[in-house]
């Protein structure tokens, strides 16, 4: 997230009221009003933050298994099993918005700080030619 004080926001629709035709021309079709932003209140008193710098995600038809833990050796094949201590279960719908979520909060982070590179060992020789 790119500030701790911001609150996730879901998309609701309103319902449209029809408008009154003034024209006999036939009229172009109309479109759905864009979904409007709403604020949903979040309790956080209770929340547990941890680090996680390793990820798997599985799943079924119905829903999507995501673990969290602490890979010790993040460079190389792990040579001892990666304690998983968080597992999240989303259904498809949660697990879209989040990936858009994540991706807006990825976006914006480039924008300001430039590209992330994920492969390890090309930021390793990145980090190594200068």
């Amino acid at each position: 997230m790119a500030n701790e004080n911001e609150r996730v926001q879901e998309t609701g629709t309103e319902p449209v009221a029809p408008q009154p035709q003034v024209s006999t021309e036939a009229a172009p079709p109309q479109t759905a009003a864009p979904p409007q932003q709403q604020q949903v209140q979040v309790d956080d008193s209770n929340l547990v933050a941890c680090y996680s710098n390793f990820c798997r995600v599985t799943g079924s038809p119905e829903e999507l298994i995501i673990d969290f833990g602490l890979n010790p050796q993040p460079v190389g094949m792990p040579t001892a099993p990666i304690k998983v201590s968080q597992r999240i279960i989303l259904n498809f719908f949660t697990a879209k918005r989040l990936l858009a979520a994540l991706s807006m909060s990825v976006q914006r982070h480039e924008s300001v700080f430039g590209v992330l590179e994920t492969d390890i060992n090309k930021r390793l020789r990145i980090q190594q030619s200068r």
